[in-house]
């Protein structure tokens, strides 16, 4: 309670809450009790007396412990709704705004109640007509304020009674919140310093016929800190009070009050039957009932005309107020509730949870990849074109000539003659479009399983958005392989397959070409040595000399064409796998940078979301 200054100049405060030195030596002056508080609020809290003391009884030395500790309880609802706050903005592109409005709802208010004096405490009186809460209103507030007759509806606006001393004015914030028009606002001297700080607010009929009044109760029900709910014997069991407000309002039991009017039209010995049929409503209504100590809806009879067990109720409305944690209950249970509304688009009850983008998925999307552009088959077509240029360039000359002699007659190969080094390497695999789409296809429903289903939907329009030009952009690259300096290539690794895509020609190629031309020198030496034989010539050496040169060079050059043709298997299948991995590091990174980085890139944002949302709900980043 702030210091208040009378009209004769005189100063009133509440003692010592919280000391704060000053730096000239002076008299300390109160910190703030709690972020709700500010420092105005609190240097009027307390005032120094002409000693330099603080003044103030034992009383107010317990105030200010109350209001430590409900500045110390405060954290955690601060950081739930920080988290929550932060829940709703990372969510805000990937939800609908009607799954998240209930928690823009809640953040709203909660901002708004935090900027007022949390030294007040609102509670609302709600409940049937004819219930007699009006009536009890006013006994509670000790004179005639709210309307009562047999007319009904009586309260077509709500009453607000402030437990203060007149010459207060920090109440009137809360008021405004509420709704109340400054000439249905009263303000009682508080007999019980308990009720010092309690704001009560006789609301309208919740089953009134009356044009607005349902609205009225609805709207203000959202705003308070706590509801007392008045109910008779006649309508404690109403299906609407129980339906419409007390079930849906179920987890914020510890700062409702249920109490049951009238019970002196009641025979004395069906109180408490009619008491336990009222606890099983509400248990059925999953609202926990405050016995036994344990924290919970409070349940009371009494009887507003006669006074039996008012006491009560302003007992236990004094402590409430006293300990000033209604609007952080109601904000705890307000998050409660939006949180576990907002439970299925965050979290899915799996044994294993969402597995997310696994190295398997990886793996398996680079290998679908490489297949849809072709890099198995050309790998092998590079083998066979590097097999067919070392036979071709260490085969014998009698071979090329036969090769070229089918050539012309159209019988050969196509290329017949040795094809330029880059030229089939040049020739740009078109993408297997179903392959591709298959691969973008397993890779979403892999990372977007275990996901709730928004989350999931998310994953999977980050996989297709990025596929959308992946075959193009794949096409294009490819193509770029055969470039020199890599024109049209996309990334280093493109760059340098363009350097290498004119084929090696090994030395051991030149040296066995010159073997062969030197077999074939030795052919023709020794068949015109034998010729010369039988032309009757001087025939040195015999008959042997040129049958040896001649069957030796016929002899040699296939053996030596074999023998390279052994020996060019090892490098054609190395040739091969470099131009395979080649293709594969491209469709890999042109994969990773359209498909794989903005669905990681969602799973990420989930990540986030899911560890705020589990601080939201009341746990920990770890949990």
């Amino acid at each position: 309670m702030a210091a208040d200054v009378h009209a004769d100049g005189l100063i009133w405060d509440d003692g010592l809450i919280a000391r704060r030195a000053r730096p000239d030596g002076g008299p300390s002056v109160p910190a703030a009790a709690s972020p709700w508080e500010d420092a105005e609020h609190a240097r009027n809290r307390a005032r120094p007396a002409a000693d330099g003391r603080w003044e103030g009884g034992w009383e107010d030395w317990a105030e200010a412990g109350a209001r430590t500790r409900a500045a110390g309880d405060e954290e955690p609802l601060r950081e739930r709704l920080r988290a929550l706050r932060e829940l709703v903005g990372l969510s805000r592109t990937r939800l609908d705004g009607e799954v998240l409005a209930e928690a823009g709802r809640v953040l709203e208010e909660a901002a708004a109640r935090r900027r007022l004096s949390r030294t007040y405490t609102a509670v609302a009186v709600a409940g049937a007509t004819g219930s007699g809460k009006s009536t009890l209103f006013n006994t509670l507030a000790g004179v005639q304020l709210s309307e009562t007759g047999v007319r009904r509806p009586t309260t077509s606006v709500p009453v607000g009674c402030v437990w203060e001393a007149e010459w207060d004015s920090g109440a009137d914030g809360l008021l405004e919140r509420l709704g109340v028009p400054p000439r249905a606002r009263r303000r009682v001297q508080p007999r019980d310093p308990a009720l010092k700080g309690l704001v009560l607010v006789d609301l309208p009929d919740h089953d009134s016929a009356a044009p607005g009044h349902r609205e009225q109760v609805d709207r203000l029900l959202k705003l308070v800190d706590a509801v007392v709910w008045v109910t008779d014997p006649e309508k404690y069991a109403d299906a609407v009070l129980h339906e419409r407000y007390l079930r849906p309002l179920a987890g914020h039991a510890e700062v409702t009050f249920v109490v049951l009017n009238q019970v002196d039209r009641l025979p004395s010995d069906t109180v408490e039957v009619v008491m336990d049929d009222l606890r099983r409503l509400l248990d059925e209504d999953g609202m926990a009932l405050g016995e036994h100590g344990e924290p919970g809806a409070t349940v009371l009879a009494l009887s507003a005309l006669t006074g039996e067990g008012v006491d009560e109720l302003r007992r236990s409305l004094g402590a409430l107020a006293s300990r000033r944690r209604a609007a952080e209950l109601r904000m705890s249970a307000d998050v409660d509730g939006a949180v576990a509304r907002l439970r299925p688009v965050y979290m899915v009850d799996t044994p294993h949870g969402p597995a997310g983008l696994t190295e398997r998925a990886r793996e398996d999307f680079e290998d679908r990849l490489a297949a849809a552009v072709g890099a198995s088959a050309a790998g092998q077509t590079a083998e066979r074109l590097w097999l067919r240029h070392a036979e071709q360039a260490c085969g014998t000359p009698w071979a090329r000539l036969l090769r070229w002699y089918e050539a012309r007659r159209g019988c050969g190969e196509k290329a017949g003659a040795p094809a330029k080094a880059g030229e089939e390497s040049a020739e740009a695999p078109t993408v297997a479009r179903p392959v591709l789409a298959q691969a973008v296809r397993t890779l979403a429903d892999e990372a977007s399983a275990g996901l709730p289903r928004p989350w999931a939907k998310s994953v999977r329009d980050a996989a297709w958005r990025g596929a959308e030009g992946l075959p193009e952009a794949l096409e294009e690259a490819v193509a770029g392989l055969g470039d020199e300096g890599g024109e049209g290539a996309a990334g280093d690794g493109a760059r340098d397959a363009g350097r290498e895509a004119r084929m090696p020609r090994p030395r051991w190629w030149t040296a066995a070409a010159c073997a062969q031309w030197l077999m074939l020198v030795v052919q023709l030496l020794g068949l015109y040595l034998l010729v010369d034989l039988f032309a009757g010539g001087p025939g040195r050496g015999g008959v042997w000399l040129p049958v040896g040169l001649l069957a030796g060079g016929a002899l040699g050059g296939p053996l030596l064409a074999w023998c390279c043709r052994i020996a060019a298997r090892g490098p054609a299948r190395a040739y091969g796998m470099a131009r395979e991995h080649r293709l594969r590091r491209l469709a890999t990174g042109w994969g990773q940078a359209w498909v794989l980085e903005p669905v990681a890139a969602e799973l990420l944002r989930y990540r986030e979301v899911r560890e705020q949302y589990v601080i939201a709900a009341g746990g920990t980043a770890r949990a």
